[in-house]
């Protein structure tokens, strides 16, 4: 494959565009891809970099790991170069302690927007953050080494980074309470079996099998996978009934779009 210009290479984070498909690339093997503010603001501006033409976005990781998790500096007292350590966050007001989390938070939303598919190519150690930014995106292909933990708990915090909300749909209450009160690994067989990994694949596969699911999404026309993605999202919040009705009125843009006669 040529290699493609980046929009975006800072803080640990390139993001490379290729027609449809965009590939987030996390390029801090040295430190397993640990994560820091800066990484956050990062994903967050690779996100707003986006072309209108990207259909499927990739996100990967160089080296062995997928990401470790919280750089090890954030709890240290100084934490960050020109970031506020825990500690000062801990003693800022309430409204400024929200409004620093949402912050970091977005570089974990974006992934989830109707107009694209996300796809996580995950192996080796994905751990606490690096968890919950594979499981922001849509679908996860894992390689067969992978090992997933949330190791917040361990640590006297809780998941924050929108890890819970798709955890809890992906394997369910019970399953996820264990996972994340225990801080255990979770292994590639485990991870698909349960709905976690829509794939695993031996590590030296890993690259194929995402090239090969971004072309099966591209296969289908864009405006039937947005509205595909659109109803599927909104389904766990909807009842029997409303989902019925959204269905209708989907297909109805739809036949209308098709037959040349919508708005």
């Amino acid at each position: 494959m040529a290699s493609l210009d980046p929009v975006l290479d800072k803080d640990g984070v390139r993001l490379t565009v290729d027609d449809a498909i965009a590939t987030v690339t996390l390029t801090n093997p040295a430190k397993r891809n640990a994560q820091s503010p800066a990484l956050w603001r990062a994903l967050t501006q690779a996100g707003r970099s986006l072309p209108g033409s990207v259909r499927v976005v990739v996100l990967r990781a160089e080296g062995k790991s997928f990401s470790a998790g919280l750089d090890r500096q954030a709890f240290t007292p100084e934490g960050f170069d020109g970031e506020p350590s825990f500690i000062d966050l801990a003693r800022g007001s309430d409204a400024e302690l929200d409004a620093t989390i949402a912050e970091y938070q977005e570089a974990f939303t974006w992934w989830r927007r109707s107009d694209i598919v996300s796809i996580a190519a995950v192996q080796g150690h994905a751990i606490g953050a690096g968890f919950q930014l594979a499981l922001a995106c849509d679908l996860r292909v894992v390689a067969d080494d992978v090992q997933f933990a949330m190791r917040e708990t361990s640590l006297g915090l809780v998941p924050d980074l929108t890890g819970t909300h798709p955890l809890v749909g992906l394997v369910g209450y019970a399953r996820a309470l264990e996972i994340c009160a225990t801080g255990r690994l979770v292994t590639a067989d485990e991870a698909e079996r349960t709905g976690l990994a829509n794939l695993a694949v031996p590590a030296d596969q890993l690259d194929e099998a995402v090239r090969d699911l971004s072309a099966a999404l591209l296969a289908a026309p864009r405006d039937a996978v947005i509205e595909t993605k659109a109803l599927l999202r909104g389904a766990q919040e909807r009842t029997y009934e409303e989902q019925r009705v959204a269905e209708r009125a989907a297909q109805a843009r739809r036949l209308r779009d098709l037959a040349g006669v919508g708005d």
